[in-house]
């Protein structure tokens, strides 16, 4: 039981802080609109491939990750 609880400590954190980043992504102009994101505007529909804000954010998180893991 000791171990779920810790698992869902950090299931909560980890969704605290994806609500974080899902608020405050607005106010980054740049995230979402990198040289690289596909937009495609056939009539009534779009479609969007952020692509290289994809590899930016994979970039970032992975650093992230390695530097708190060497902890």
């Amino acid at each position: 039981m000791h171990e779920m609880g810790r698992v869902l400590v950090l299931v909560g954190a980890i969704a605290i802080l994806a609500g974080v980043v899902l608020m405050l992504a607005p106010r980054i102009p740049w995230l979402g609109r990198l040289p690289g994101d596909i937009v495609i505007n056939r009539g009534p529909v779009t479609v969007y491939f952020p692509l290289m804000t994809s590899v930016v954010v994979s970039v970032v998180v992975t650093l992230l990750l390695w530097l708190f893991g060497r902890r």
